[in-house]
């Protein structure tokens, strides 16, 4: 024996709400991409919240190495990664290297994948 079945028609109309804002595109996903996988290090993350915890939200990178625990060349390396990505600059004074949080950086990322 054949049941007949009831069919809802899903193309009467849209089961989901529009958009309320430009998703990203491509290209900036892309960018986005990059600079996150700049944060998603633990050791790059402790960093960069010791520098914007740091007085003017600047740090010398002597000052970084014990508190992270890693060898100075590893802490220079991950600090060349935040800084390529965006989130600090770099000042060079003496023999010494100074990191800065550059403003409104790390608000830029939450901006994006904020809801509006």
């Amino acid at each position: 024996m054949v049941t007949m079945l009831d069919v809802a028609d899903v193309t009467a109309g849209a089961c989901c709400a529009p958009l309320v804002r430009e998703p990203l595109g491509a290209a900036d996903a892309e960018q986005l991409a990059r600079t996150i996988k700049a944060l998603a290090d633990p050791a790059r993350l402790r960093l960069l919240s010791i520098v914007a915890a740091s007085a003017d939200h600047e740090a010398c990178v002597c000052d970084l190495i014990e508190p992270v625990g890693l060898s100075q060349p590893t802490v220079s390396h991950h600090l060349k990664i935040l800084t390529e990505a965006g989130f600090l600059t770099r000042s060079k004074r003496g023999t010494w290297a100074y990191y800065r949080l550059v403003p409104g950086a790390l608000d830029r990322v939450a901006h994006v994948i904020a809801a509006p």
